[in-house]
């Protein structure tokens, strides 16, 4: 009987206190994210009360498995289960908290500035290293978790000795892997593009949705996502519309008739400017930047506060001032010209034909002959 009674007491006491340590402490984050609603922090670590219900619970166990005296002949089999159980509950508990603290700075540092630019460029360096520390605690456990095992202690000598030579081929065998690591990192504190820049590459307009260590994502104006290596960006050239201040100047082409009324397209560009949220009202402009033989080239030049409200504003002042032209300006539209060129100062001395072309008879064949002198009157 005490052999039955033995392994149920030590068992059902560890599962038993260890739901009520989970709870209590709940319970308490809780109350202290009801008393201090200005920082993230106590509802951010209520997420990891499952690795760490799972870090006790192994740890019980694994303390009083010998007193439980519970399938002996498989005693090293589950100790080694229950002591990994432990090693990964605690990196996971571990990369629970470290992404509580650093959330909540970014929160307190997202709340005390208000400069956009500056948020995302901490909250690029943010994510970044949330990643690294993820990457370093996951490589320190599955480490202590081989080093459980008494075949990987007993080769430890001869890897160590031989880590010289493994470190060479793995750098040049993943030096690929290894730049775009580099290149994250020089990308993350380099403040070269953050995470919601409004970046051009290849010809693809977009804004920047993720950065990793290896890879960076920007999501297109038609929400198609572009995947490519992050040492892409150190090595080519490519537009950010966002660094520096966000505000943009933009450009509105048109090719009207000569005849065009210029002073009242400047006042029309005017009216609809002010009549645009889109238009930050810090300059506007129209001028005739080209000339061909049937039109002229109109530009015109708007400003705007970011990259969206300069392509609202573009793409409105380009329709307005096409449809006021056609309503009020008909005649200022591109056509093509088939009325009769005037004749040139120096044309009068040329007979002038029924078609004003100088210097050209049009008289019919028919007629012309019988103008012509005879033969004998030759």
């Amino acid at each position: 009987m005490e052999n039955l009674l033995r392994p149920v007491i030590v068992v059902g006491g560890a599962v038993l206190l260890t739901l009520f340590i989970g709870w209590a402490t709940d319970r308490l984050l809780s109350k202290a994210d009801h008393r201090h609603p200005e920082t993230p922090l106590w509802g951010l670590l209520r997420r990891g009360r499952i690795p760490y219900q799972l870090v006790l619970c192994a740890a019980l166990l694994r303390g009083s498995y010998d007193e439980a005296r519970l399938l002996q002949e498989h005693q090293d089999a589950v100790g080694r289960t229950l002591t990994l159980t432990l090693i990964g509950a605690a990196a996971w508990l571990v990369i629970r908290i470290a992404g509580a603290v650093v959330e909540t700075s970014y929160s307190r540092y997202a709340r005390m500035h208000r400069d956009a630019a500056r948020v995302r460029r901490v909250r690029t360096q943010v994510s970044l290293i949330m990643r690294v520390v993820s990457a370093v605690v996951g490589v320190v456990a599955a480490a202590a978790m081989l080093l459980t095992f008494p075949a990987f202690r007993a080769a430890g000598a001869s890897l160590l000795a031989s880590a010289g030579i493994l470190g060479i081929v793995a750098g040049v065998a993943a030096q690929s892997t290894l730049s775009n690591l580099f290149a994250g990192l020089q990308i993350a504190f380099g403040d070269m593009v953050r995470i919601g820049d409004t970046v051009v590459v290849d010809g693809e307009w977009g804004t920047v949705e993720e950065i990793t260590l290896t890879f960076l994502t920007v999501r297109t104006w038609d929400e198609r996502r572009i995947t490519m290596p992050v040492s892409y960006f150190t090595s080519n050239p490519f537009e950010n519309w966002s660094r520096g201040t966000p505000q943009m100047t933009g450009i509105v082409y048109w090719h009207v008739d000569h005849s065009a009324p210029l002073d009242a397209m400047r006042e029309k560009l005017r009216d609809i400017l002010r009549e645009s949220p889109a238009w930050d009202g810090r300059a506007y402009g129209l001028d005739v930047t080209d000339t061909t033989p049937n039109t002229m080239q109109v530009r015109a030049l708007v400003t705007a506060k970011d990259s969206d409200d300069i392509w609202t504003i573009r793409v409105t002042v380009r329709e307005r001032m096409i449809r006021w032209l056609t309503e009020e300006h008909p005649y200022a539209l591109p056509r093509v010209n088939t009325a009769d060129a005037p004749l040139p100062p120096d044309a009068s001395h040329g007979e002038a034909s029924h078609d004003g072309a100088p210097g050209l008879d049009k008289t019919p064949p028919r007629q012309r002959r019988a103008h012509e002198p005879s033969g004998a009157d030759r």
